[in-house]
């Protein structure tokens, strides 16, 4: 009769002590983006079964853990605990800030020049809007994706620009030189094998032979990979300054062009800085 009685206490105590149990359950927090995890977890005293549902149909049966919504939105995620207790939470989902690449635009163009030389540079990549600052002048020099621009004094400069799809601005290093630190080659006998040389290949251009064959020969050899190094061709029409590439271009649709004698100007770093063309068209 005594066991008994006990029993009885006991499992009074017992309902007593579990009727007042509280669930002890939290959210890291309620405001996540689409690519963040919500962090869940449960500490309810002497809890055994745990069942959470996220408010999108998807459901986990773990104590602590982590969910990912697939959508943006607003959720009601409740737990269950022991099939008993329960408790709701508010959860907002945002949808993810993308996030901007900042080295989708490069610059393309020479890296050195002289001052009154008209350079150009070139960018590429997705944007739509380009603004450039030579950093002469502290002002937007020049906008489009092709910029021009002649410098009026020697000196590092560093190019700026700026797009509508760049977070940050795209920088780019000029060293520009006064005409007389250039080496005119003379005509003498190591130089002018180089001279005949480099008359040969655009003469080769220019009766329609391979042209990447024949230019990329010079742009290697005698320019330092510079295709955007000026070049000035002069014919019974008069002159015309461009780029190395343009002018080769411009070859390959000409006809009956004759290259009588090319001039080269060199840097100090013994790269072919300019390029200084006479030619004629014949009546073929």
């Amino acid at each position: 009769m005594l066991a008994v009685l006990v029993l009885a206490v006991v499992f009074l105590v017992m309902k007593l002590l579990f009727s007042k149990r509280e669930l002890n359950a939290h959210l890291l927090k309620d405001e996540i983006y689409l690519n963040e995890n919500l962090v869940y977890t449960d500490n309810t005293a002497g809890a055994k079964e745990w069942l959470w549902e996220f408010g999108d149909g998807e459901k986990m049966t773990k104590q602590s853990g982590f969910y990912r919504f697939k959508q943006s939105g607003n959720y009601l995620v409740r737990l269950t605990v022991d099939g008993e207790m329960q408790r709701q939470f508010a959860v907002v989902v945002k949808d993810t800030v993308p996030v901007l690449v900042i080295d989708s635009i490069r610059i393309t163009g020479p890296t050195s020049g002289t001052v009154g030389e008209q350079l150009r540079l070139e960018a590429e990549g997705d944007a739509n809007i380009f603004e450039w600052n030579f950093g002469e002048t502290g002002r937007v020099d020049a906008k489009g994706r092709t910029a021009f621009y002649t410098f009026r004094s020697p000196g590092r400069y560093n190019v700026i620009l700026k797009t509508d799809k760049s977070a940050a601005p795209v920088y780019y290093t000029l060293n520009i030189t006064e005409f007389d630190d250039l080496e005119m080659i003379d005509p003498g006998a190591g130089s002018a094998a180089m001279m005949d040389d480099f008359k040969l290949h655009l003469q080769a251009i220019a009766n329609g032979k391979n042209f990447n064959t024949h230019y990329y020969y010079l742009v290697k050899k005698y320019l330092c990979n510079g295709e955007k190094t000026s070049a000035q061709a002069t014919d019974e029409t008069g002159s015309k300054k461009t780029d190395f590439y343009s002018y080769c271009i411009g070859l390959t649709f000409s006809k009956n062009i004759v290259i009588d004698e090319v001039g080269l100007t060199l840097s100090p770093k013994k790269c072919v800085g300019m390029v200084n063309v006479q030619q004629h068209r014949t009546e073929k």
